[in-house]
């Protein structure tokens, strides 16, 4: 498969990963378990998930890749503890602010520079996501918030220490990841209330938002820069009310509409520009 094609793929991965990854606050509204307990058992589903897709568990063991697994464990239980500490739309937000560190970190340790598309998207992102929760961000909560800010951090270092494995298998480093998280999670799972109904909304989040939603972004990143890779996924927390508002019925706001639009348009000119065929950094 040629490059263009290559590319092609990715994006529409990234996209496919953000679709999936949105459908988690509908799931989680409709479960009665606790955050730690969610993030658990979805991780004991989606463990055999990658273990399909790998067909074997990790033995070659590299800096990068225990970098990946251990960013993504502190990605998922900072959020988890930003969000008990302040509003949900602040540590969304916080958390996407990860492009700012990704472009550090990626001119540092993988050599790619962000194209002016990608600062023009990064600006109308940013702008519409400050639209979509503009009225719901607040200054209660500075705890939560500066976990929240660490969780965009994290999530950085995850996607570039993934992108750096753009030869290997980044897909063991979520393994892993995953792996640690079930395991430390079994006590608080023990407790919940273990309804058919709590196990199907774990098994989906398990197997489908997160599961397969990695998948295919640790796929798609072996062939599109880091921050091009999070642009696009920041179609997740625009995504992420509209199965809401569809099934569950909470309109967002006309400003969020707008803000989700931009959102949008955003990710589109990085897609549109990004798929100008780059030569792979060395």
């Amino acid at each position: 498969m040629d490059s263009t094609s290559q590319r092609q793929k990715a994006f529409i991965f990234l996209m496919l990963a953000a679709l999936l990854w949105s459908t988690g606050g509908l799931m989680i509204k409709i479960t009665d378990w606790q955050p730690i307990s969610i993030v658990a058992g979805r991780c004991m589903f989606s463990v055999i998930v990658l273990l399909i897709y790998l067909r074997r568990f990790p033995t070659h063991w590299t800096r990068w890749k225990m970098v990946a697994a251990a960013a993504h464990i502190l990605t998922s239980f900072l959020f988890v503890a930003s969000t008990k500490l302040t509003t949900a739309a602040n540590a969304i937000f916080l958390q996407y602010t990860a492009p700012i560190y990704i472009v550090l970190l990626g001119i540092w340790f993988l050599k790619e520079r962000p194209s002016r598309t990608d600062w023009s998207s990064m600006a109308i992102i940013f702008l519409g996501m400050a639209l979509f929760f503009g009225d719901k961000l607040s200054l209660n909560g500075l705890e939560g918030s500066l976990l929240a800010v660490l969780s965009g951090l994290s999530l950085a270092i995850m996607t570039v220490a993934l992108r750096a494995q753009k030869e290997g298998m980044p897909a063991e480093s979520i393994l892993i990841g995953q792996l640690f998280m079930a395991v430390a999670g079994i006590p608080s799972v023990m407790k919940e209330s273990w309804t058919l109904r709590n196990w199907l909304i774990i098994l989906y989040l398990g197997v489908f938002q997160i599961g397969i939603a990695f998948i295919f972004f640790t796929s798609a990143i072996k062939h599109v820069p880091a921050i091009e890779a999070t642009l696009i996924s920041t179609l997740e927390p625009v995504l992420n009310p509209v199965w809401v508002f569809l099934f569950i019925g909470e309109e967002p706001g006309r400003v969020a509409l707008l803000g989700g639009l931009i959102v949008l348009a955003g990710v589109v000119l990085n897609a549109v520009g990004g798929a100008r065929v780059q030569p792979e950094p060395a």
